[in-house]
């Protein structure tokens, strides 16, 4: 039985930089888009992001 290698590369920068670059993304995407249900839907992605950012900087910062 033939072993599958498992991916062991690093995601390239911090996890909060990764989320914001994420929200960064939604929102020029979104602005790109006609008023609409998939604008508004990639701005809540892009707030939800940006909140999940501001909480784990907050849980980072009390250790």
């Amino acid at each position: 039985m033939i072993k599958k290698k498992r991916n062991r590369s690093r995601p390239s920068g911090s996890f909060e930089d990764r989320l914001q670059r994420f929200a960064e993304d939604s929102r020029e995407a979104a602005r790109k888009l006609p008023p609409g249900r998939e604008r508004e839907t990639l701005m809540k992605k892009a707030r939800q992001t940006e909140a999940v950012v501001e909480v784990s900087e907050c849980l980072t910062l009390r250790k």
